[in-house]
């Protein structure tokens, strides 16, 4: 089937008031800025749509609508009704047509305009709420409009979800095509088996469907490669940043260190709005104190020793950092301390130390000058929490409003850094945060790329190693 062939899938979300379609549709659109969310039932008045699209053509038609209140009373309506019994659609029809009935079944009359209008359904359960009568008689109603229909049980992460029950009530009404999607969890892999399960139901929409999916794939794949790549440039801008000052001029060494640290702030902090970015969250998103992030900010200083306790940096093997003064290492000999005839003096200001290699750094020396770093803690805790914040945002529904989950990234905490960092070390060049700097063409990327991937591999490794990664199960 050709592009100009395909046919747009009109797929509507319905059920009870107040079970959160409007924030299944939201985590399906990955935006957060669809529609009104509020706990308080009907928030929901009208039918309001989206699409879903590539390049430019519509693939999906997502219509959300108001929540249904009165089944029990629409059902006996229609049982009052002459006519044929076993003609689900014309009894709809007789109801949409009778102004005094639609006027007293208003939610429910545009819910049932819309089925009769579109080519699936899903029908959202609020699995945290007991099976009553009034929710298989909104399944009969809806079953009248000759639709498939397809549950999404939500909000199943919650301790209080009775998921087996629903399970059981929809396999006795005959509904058994059922999907547990919580609707503040971003699982990409839940999200494929819906629509998996669509396609099962709608050949005529088969390849629309599988064309969806795989651009929802190849769109993560990109967002994640985009994201471990603005965290590994980052990391390279850091460790290859530096500044100088006398020897002699302890108040030029700290205005050094405050402009490094500033301009460290300043580049982490371009890294976290990309992230957001680059996983659709903005500035409104801090309103809710959601984020672990404050009006779009890590509240907590990387240069702060509590910082680095906090996270669990440890400094053992690379002295000063986050501790007080102290002797600091030569990262220029990968991390051998050098002995006490070779030490410049202590590590003045937290979270940043004074490196000294050999060649042009013995130079600098015999100079009267020195050249200030960023340590190693203070690396590892940007990355640790960088991939934190990355984690979170994986897994994150855009109808979410709670904080972010954050796994421990551990072997941040104590392991040696990765080998493109200690290149980083060695070359200046590399880092757009030096006064004046003009980043090596080919170095400062091919470290970022290596670095990159293996931030990767290891997101992803950690990911599969949590039980119950996947918020959502299936039959």
């Amino acid at each position: 089937m050709s592009r100009a062939e395909r046919k747009p899938l009109r797929l509507a979300v319905v059920g009870h008031t107040n079970t959160g379609k409007t924030s299944l549709i939201r985590t399906l659109l990955h935006r957060r800025d669809f529609g009104e969310i509020n706990n308080r039932g009907g928030t929901t008045r009208q039918v309001a749509s989206a699409a879903l699209s590539v390049d430019s053509e519509t693939l999906i038609t997502l219509y959300d609508s108001p929540g249904l209140e009165d089944a029990p009373g629409l059902i006996e309506w229609l049982e009052s009704q002459p006519g044929e019994r076993h003609d689900g659609p014309g009894r709809i029809h007789r109801l949409l047509t009778d102004d005094r009935a639609r006027a007293r079944f208003d939610h429910e009359a545009r819910v049932l305009d819309l089925m009769l209008n579109v080519d699936v359904a899903l029908y959202v359960i609020d699995a945290r709420e007991p099976v009553l009568e009034k929710y298989q008689d909104e399944l009969a109603v809806l079953a009248l409009c000759a639709r498939p229909i397809l549950a999404v049980l939500n909000f199943v992460v919650s301790p209080d979800s009775r998921e087996t029950e629903w399970r059981d009530a929809l396999a006795r009404v005959g509904l058994h095509t059922v999907l547990a999607f919580d609707a503040v969890v971003r699982d990409p892999a839940t999200e494929r088996r819906l629509f998996e399960k669509l396609a099962s139901q709608l050949d005529a929409h088969a390849e629309t469907l599988e064309a969806w999916m795989s651009h929802r794939r190849d769109e993560e794949d990109e967002r994640l490669a985009a994201a471990g790549l603005t965290i590994a440039e980052l990391l390279i801008d850091v460790a290859a940043a530096e500044r100088m000052a006398e020897l002699a001029s302890p108040s030029q060494r700290e205005r050094a260190m405050d402009d490094l640290r500033q301009a460290v702030r300043a580049r982490e902090q371009v890294c976290v709005g990309t992230l957001l970015d680059l996983y659709r969250f903005g500035r409104e998103d801090y309103a809710d104190e959601d984020l672990p992030l404050t009006d779009g900010r890590w509240s907590e200083d990387p240069f702060d020793p509590d910082t680095l306790r906090y996270h669990g940096i440890r400094t053992t093997g690379h002295a000063g950092i986050g501790a007080g003064a102290g002797a600091v290492v030569d990262v220029a000999t990968g991390g051998l301390t050098l002995g006490t005839g070779t030490l410049v003096g202590a590590a003045l200001g937290t979270g940043v130390g004074l490196a000294r290699g050999f060649g042009v750094r013995i130079g600098d020396r015999l100079r009267g000058r020195e050249r200030l770093m960023v340590d190693d803690a203070t690396l590892r805790l940007l990355a640790s929490r960088q991939l934190k914040l990355l984690a979170g945002l994986r897994q994150r529904g855009h109808a979410a409003r709670l904080p972010l989950p954050a796994a421990a990234r551990e072997r941040w905490a104590v392991e040696r850094l990765p080998a493109p960092l200690r290149s980083a070390r060695r070359h200046s060049s590399w880092s757009t945060l030096n006064p004046g700097s003009m980043p090596d063409a080919a170095g400062a990327p091919q470290a970022a790329s290596r670095l990159a991937r293996a931030l990767i591999e290891d997101l992803e490794r950690e990911s599969a190693e949590v039980p119950g990664a996947s918020a959502a199960a299936d039959d």
